[in-house]
């Protein structure tokens, strides 16, 4: 039996009515050895889909396993930094961060159990990520940022101060959000609903990506949906609204639009020099 097999015989027995109260202690095993395989990185909630760089599919069966820990678990008291709280699960433990050179501040970073952080990774406090999220080598994630179920993220990026990573957990076979290798988001960034990030992107402060959001790529001249595509310098701007017709709307309306231009090598050099904090 494999844990991906393991996963599926209980997920059909989760689907065909266990609940939290019958479950046996193999079927625990299971969930722990789970959650154990994501922190280590064995597992993901989502991978290229083979030869093809652009496309990410949802392993199903991964985000079954996380269903299925929040399903067949007790919510219990918990403690963390002098206060109880109430959840299914403890908080990640973080003894094997050191040994890969990754570093974690204390005082309000919650790392939750079935979070995965690669090597030589920062998380500056307070700092939230969920289950199932996957952190690459080298990348920054800064204060007040969160870092969503099933989220991920490539090396090397850097997360600006209050960032928002959506999580996406159901539909079991949509794609979660995914930011590739060397991607910088300015601070305040929101990326949700499954959006994909191209690698080596530098993304503008308080821009909002989101597949709701038309990306107007100046270099390919073309808009698209879902994505920003790889080598990218993108900001907000507001570009005229339909509903500016209306009588209620007597000097125009705008709606928000994301543009995309050539990544200028003097920011990616300034990127780079980022590099010179960590050593």
């Amino acid at each position: 039996m494999t844990l991906e097999s393991d996963v599926s015989d209980l997920w059909e027995q989760y689907e065909a009515g266990l609940s939290a109260a019958e479950t046996t202690a193999d079927d625990v095993a299971v969930l722990d050895d789970f959650l154990a395989a994501l922190e280590a990185g064995d597992v993901r909630a989502a991978e290229k889909a083979g030869d093809d760089v652009t496309t990410w599919e949802a392993n199903e069966w991964v985000k079954r396993g996380i269903l299925l820990n929040f399903g067949l678990r007790e919510t219990e008291p918990r403690e963390y930094g002098g206060v109880t709280y109430y959840d299914v699960l403890p908080l990640r433990e973080t003894a094997d961060l050191a040994e890969r050179g990754t570093r974690n501040t204390p005082d309000g970073t919650v790392l939750r159990r079935g979070a995965y952080l690669g090597s030589d990774c920062i998380v500056m406090s307070p700092a939230f990520l969920n289950m199932g999220a996957y952190v690459g080598d080298g990348t920054l994630v800064d204060s007040c940022d969160t870092v969503g179920s099933c989220a991920q993220i490539g090396a090397d990026v850097k997360l600006g101060a209050n960032t928002l990573i959506g999580g996406v957990l159901e539909p079991i076979e949509d794609a979660p959000v995914v930011i590739e290798e060397g991607v910088s988001l300015g601070a305040g960034c929101r990326v949700t609903s499954g959006f994909r990030v191209g690698e080596n992107s530098i993304v503008g402060e308080n821009t909002l990506l989101t597949p709701r959001i038309p990306v107007y790529d100046l270099v390919e001249e073309e808009v698209v949906y879902g994505h920003l595509p790889a080598e990218r310098r993108a900001f907000t701007r507001m570009v005229e609204s339909s509903v500016g017709d209306h009588d209620l709307f007597s000097g125009g309306a705008y709606k928000p639009a994301v543009v995309a231009t050539d990544v200028e090598a003097e920011t990616l050099e300034a990127t780079r020099r980022e590099g010179a904090l960590r050593e």
